[in-house]
């Protein structure tokens, strides 16, 4: 019997209209965009389970406290074998029937800079979990599976994770999703509608992979408000979430100059609400977005800070802020929607 090779891919995303509201019952937008990766190869083997680890070999002493600094002393591994242990788990809760005694060589790469707002670590999770699906041949919904991708974090991993990230990187598209309380107790999952427009609007994604920061250096100041009740926090995530539905409409109507304000208002509240409630913005991020307004396009964070998303109305805008940014240190990309462009 022929072994059988498998390779999946999953995508970094942007939060375009409505994060950081995903983990509190609000509504968002985001993308993903395959400029970048994280690719899993798994192959059937027929003596043990076991991991190939490129996280081991570097070109210098600074390149490997720079994955330090970046990854900590654990690297991706452990997100595979936290990843197969839920899927084993969500086997045998489910009564789903696998021969958990096949066993398969795996190993990942990815380069989706880490820790800047685009969902590197998900996107491994996303594509492991693929990979299995397709070896023991196991279907999820796309509705449940982003549960199970967020819990390898929070769960198995005990890293603080929404929804948002793991939604969009199953779906693969451009995603509005609403997490509205009821709905998520009644049915365990959010409502998740890709969206279709004729032509995507000029999106830009720009990042410094040099101020990496992890999204609990905010995040757990928000949650302690918001569960305290704080009425700024609550009314943020109220705002958020109606300026998704405006921000859809746009996207589907081809409404460049609204969607263009919304972005710039999901910042501007974002700045506001941190103020108020004396969380930290670090402002080499905030600095990002203020140097891409300055040449006339919008801009807000991508996810927690490391990077920054908007659209611009035409080329010459484009130019003069990949020109501004770059001299600045802050790479600047046109975001990739088709992978066979990337082939």
């Amino acid at each position: 019997m022929r072994k059988r090779h498998i390779k999946t891919r999953s995508f970094p995303r942007v939060g375009l209209v409505g994060n950081p509201s995903d983990g509190y019952f609000g509504r968002t937008i985001a993308f993903t965009f395959k400029n970048f990766n994280s690719e899993i190869l798994l192959g059937e083997d027929s003596t043990r389970i076991s991991f190939v680890n490129r996280e081991s070999a570097f070109d210098s002493v600074e390149d490997l406290c720079d994955h330090i600094q970046l990854h900590g002393y654990y690297g991706g591994i452990r997100l595979l074998k936290a990843a197969i242990k839920r899927f084993r788990d969500h086997c045998r809760e489910n009564g789903i029937q696998v021969d958990l005694n096949k066993k398969f060589k795996i190993t990942y790469s990815s380069n989706i800079p880490q820790q800047v707002g685009l969902a590197g670590s998900s996107a491994i999770i996303t594509a492991t979990f693929r990979a299995l699906m397709d070896f023991y041949e196991v279907e999820i919904e796309n509705q449940i599976l982003p549960n199970l991708i967020r819990e390898v974090e929070t769960n198995e991993l005990k890293i603080p994770a929404g929804l948002q990230d793991r939604v969009v990187q199953v779906y693969d598209d451009l995603v509005f999703m609403d997490f509205d309380k009821k709905r998520m107790e009644r049915d365990q999952h959010g409502l998740y509608e890709t969206i279709k427009v004729k032509t995507m609007p000029n999106f830009y994604i720009a990042y410094r992979a040099d101020l990496s920061e992890g999204t609990e250096i905010s995040h757990n100041r928000l949650r302690y408000k918001y569960d305290e009740g704080d009425k700024d926090a609550h009314e943020a995530m109220a705002f958020w979430a109606d300026l998704t539905i405006t921000a859809r409409k746009a996207l589907e109507e081809g409404d460049t100059n609204t969607l263009f304000k919304c972005i710039n208002a999901n910042f501007d509240q974002r700045q506001k609400l941190y103020e108020k409630l004396k969380i930290r913005m670090k402002p080499e991020h905030r600095e990002m977005v203020e140097l891409a307004r300055e040449v006339g396009v919008s801009a807000k964070f991508a996810g927690s800070g490391g990077a920054i998303v908007g659209i611009y109305r035409k080329d010459s805008d484009y130019t003069k802020l990949k020109k501004h940014l770059e001299k600045r240190g802050v790479n600047v990309l046109k975001p990739i929607f088709n992978e066979e462009e990337t082939l």
